[in-house]
């Protein structure tokens, strides 16, 4: 089966450039989460290339979700210059790479995966949608034999596939249950409150019992104490799951699955001329097993401050 990769770009990035050192490019710009992102493409074009793919991102405007609730994210702090910069720059590198990038203002990442997801799981062609992604926002699309989430288990150097028994596993539910269960115990990341004084262990035990929130609802009449606990923060629960649903219809053009195919080979020249652009000399030297394959071409004289090689912490080693 053919695979699409569906990359959640600015969750990787942001996973990338907390977890490695500020490496800058010769002529001084931050490139840390640039060097994480391009080390995890050569590690997934190595091991199992995908046959498309494409990297989604978020907007800096205001999404639909804010003007449902207007304290949506609110408690996050503004992002870093170098942060910033680094999302932007992240263009380059997945066009390098033969990965076409999108975009849509309202809309998050995970909207647009989500509407490539709903576009290709089940479209005749025989193709397996792979998420890849840093945060769980899109298990509720799990379908098994259709769509897999790959996230990252540690660091960016371990990551582990979630099919719908692993997703089951995890949190108790089934992928279809996601949305509720998120409505249930809220999400702190985004903000999202859900229920006072509803976990985990709660919210499992209420939608293997009822189903789904709706079920919760319907039920709850008929039991006092599920009654009293639920019902006060009926809106509030509502609220939170029209927050946490993805939208698998956003106004974003998508192409056809042959306009998605990546570049062929590691070895592309676009890839080798951004990693000497970007001062990368490890992971040009990476890209060839025969080192003598390696093309004679001059890596900017000013290095980076920091040797990626020899700064990064042992536990992203592996990856690399």
């Amino acid at each position: 089966m053919k695979k699409l990769l569906l990359i959640d770009a600015n969750s990787i990035i942001h996973r990338s450039f907390h977890a490695l050192p500020p490496f800058t490019t010769p002529d001084g710009r931050p490139s840390g989460a640039i060097y994480g992102i391009a080390s995890i493409l050569l590690k997934l074009w190595r091991e199992d290339r995908p046959d498309y793919a494409a990297a989604l991102f978020d907007r800096p405007e205001p999404t639909f979700r804010e003007e449902k609730y207007k304290e949506y994210k609110a408690q996050r702090p503004p992002a870093a210059d170098e942060l910033i910069a680094q999302i932007i720059e992240a263009h380059k590198l997945f066009a390098a790479f033969g990965i076409k990038t999108f975009e849509k203002p309202g809309y998050e990442a995970d909207d647009l995966i989500a509407t490539f997801a709903e576009k290709f799981r089940g479209n005749g062609d025989g193709v397996q949608v792979v998420i890849l992604t840093g945060d769980r926002d899109t298990f509720q699309l799990v379908e098994d034999g259709r769509v897999l989430v790959q996230t990252f288990v540690k660091g960016v150097s371990e990551t582990a596939i979630y099919d719908e028994a692993a997703v089951a596993q995890k949190f108790g539910v089934t992928p279809a249950q996601m949305v509720d269960y998120k409505a249930l115990v809220g999400d702190a990341s985004d903000n999202i409150k859900g229920v006072p004084g509803i976990g985990p262990k709660t919210a499992v035990e209420l939608l293997r019992r009822f189903g789904s929130l709706d079920g919760i609802f319907a039920g709850m009449d008929a039991d006092e104490k599920v009654k009293k606990r639920i019902a006060p923060y009926r809106a509030e629960a509502e609220l939170s799951r029209e927050l946490v649903i993805l939208e698998r219809h956003a106004p974003v053009e998508v192409p056809p699955l042959a306009a998605l195919e990546p570049c062929a080979s590691i070895k592309d020249k676009n890839i080798e001329e951004y990693f000497i652009e970007m001062g990368f000399a490890t992971l040009l030297k990476r890209i060839y097993e025969d080192k003598s394959q390696i093309p004679n071409k001059e890596i900017p004289k000013k290095k980076p401050k920091k040797d990626p090689e020899n700064e990064m912490p042992s536990a992203q080693r592996s990856l690399f």
